[in-house]
């Protein structure tokens, strides 16, 4: 006798890795799961890109709930005829029901709600991502050509289709300059919401490639010697009527003195900054000068190798140029949790708001023209070289520190500096495969 397939819901967190792990269970169980969701333990947490655990800080012991979110489903149904496949991200919770020290996702919301407790504000940003797709044709001159997506129609419908049914609202899907490789964008959110959207995103992208027998892949180095892969997270900032506030008249490049403040934050911690969104081996491969990513902690209007653009609008009549003004972090890829990157970037912000922090200079063209005691005088500094020295800043950085609480700031140090080890001296190339495969 034949029975109907059961259907089984997986309810997840993105970790330490920027992974999307966690538990299923029957989804006739659903409504149960919604108080207590699924056991989850500490050490979970130190999994890593490769799936070993080199070191741990909370050992064997201790217990914790992984608990699904209002708005953190995903839905795939298949035409098939197998089960819709079914994902909610959750919280991980202690046994008491209080936010975990290590939920990352709970991390951004207290960074958003102190943001808003302090200075009457709410972000709103976007990820924009670039991956790399298996069954892509790959060929001379293909960079943004039209040439480079015939072939892929199937898969680019089926998810701009799966992106919309998920309430995400699909901008634009276009091939990059790199082989085989494509950019998504779309429609900018609030805070937690644009951070949902992100991981969404991935795991809709990888599942459905997957169901047209190919592989995407969001590592930020898929070929070395060629442009990577980058995560850009535009943001900007409205009051708590809803009014965009980062818009200034009459301001150097229409940077308002709260935004210039914000920013300003996010650079002097730069360096700590990379070692949250920059946090693999290979993401300083992508981090290279001439390479349409970020070298340098600084600031510029319109341009896309620096760590913060200040972006474009039409400069025509009838736009409003407060809501299209936003400002891009470009240092930030997909070996990083969607979460834990914007909640460090709005606790950076929020403290060069705290202290009124004049604005940041403005660079025009490459600041590797300068000396380095050129940049120092316009308040340049550089970023990390490797993902090494960016854990030893963000270790410095008491700030950040701060933020992350001891508990996190532990087990992260523990988890990067053990994946530096298990890279060790593996070449390049076979690095470079790993990680494609891993993201």
């Amino acid at each position: 006798m034949a029975t109907r397939p059961e259907s089984v819901i997986t309810v997840c967190c993105s970790d330490i890795a920027g992974q999307v792990r966690g538990k299923g269970f029957p989804a006739t169980d659903l409504e149960n799961r919604r108080r207590f969701g699924v056991g989850w333990t500490p050490t979970n947490i130190m999994i890593n890109c490769f799936g070993r655990i080199p070191a741990t800080p909370f050992g064997a012991e201790g217990d914790l709930m992984l608990v699904p979110q209002p708005g953190g489903d995903i839905r795939l149904p298949y035409d098939d005829g197998t089960p819709t496949e079914h994902i909610i991200l959750g919280d991980i919770q202690t046994m008491a029901g209080e936010p975990w020290d290590c939920c990352l996702r709970g991390l951004l919301k207290r960074a958003l709600a102190t943001l808003e407790a302090e200075a009457g504000l709410r972000l709103i940003a976007s990820f924009e991502h670039e991956f790399w797709y298996g069954a892509g044709e790959e060929r001379p001159g293909d960079s943004y050509a039209a040439s480079s997506i015939r072939g892929m129609e199937g898969f680019i419908g089926s998810f701009l289709a799966a992106l919309r049914a998920n309430d995400i609202a699909p901008d634009t899907f276009l091939p990059e300059y790199g082989p085989r490789q494509y950019e998504i964008t779309i429609d900018p959110a609030e805070g937690l919401k644009a951070a949902d959207q992100a991981v969404k995103l991935r795991e809709i992208c990888r599942s459905l490639a997957r169901r047209h027998g190919s592989h995407a892949s969001f590592s930020p180095v898929v070929t070395p010697g060629i442009v990577g892969n980058g995560v850009h997270i535009h943001f900007s900032l409205i009051d708590l009527a809803g009014k965009p506030v980062c818009h200034g008249t009459g301001c150097p490049s229409g940077l308002s003195e709260i935004a210039a403040s914000f920013c300003a934050g996010i650079l002097r911690h730069a360096r700590a900054l990379c070692a949250i969104t920059a946090p693999s081996v290979i993401s300083y491969e992508r981090l290279k000068p001439h390479s349409w990513s970020a070298y340098y902690a600084n600031l510029a209007d319109r341009d896309r190798e620096a760590l913060l653009r200040i972006c474009p609008y039409p400069e025509i009549e009838g736009v409003d140029v407060a809501k299209r003004y936003n400002i891009e972090y470009r240092g930030a890829d997909a070996t990083a949790s969607p979460y834990l990157q914007l909640a460090m970037l709005v606790f950076a912000g929020l403290s060069g708001i705290r202290g009124a922090l004049p604005a940041p200079f403005i660079s025009s063209g490459d600041p590797g023209r300068w000396s380095a005691e050129e940049r120092a005088e316009r308040g340049i500094d550089d970023l990390p070289r490797s993902l090494g020295e960016a854990l030893d800043a963000l270790e410095a950085d008491t700030a950040a520190v701060a933020w992350l609480g001891p508990v996190l700031t532990k087990a992260y140090l523990m988890h990067k500096r053990g994946e530096i080890e298990m890279a060790g001296d593996t070449g390049l190339e076979e690095l470079c495969a790993l990680y494609a495969r891993a993201y």
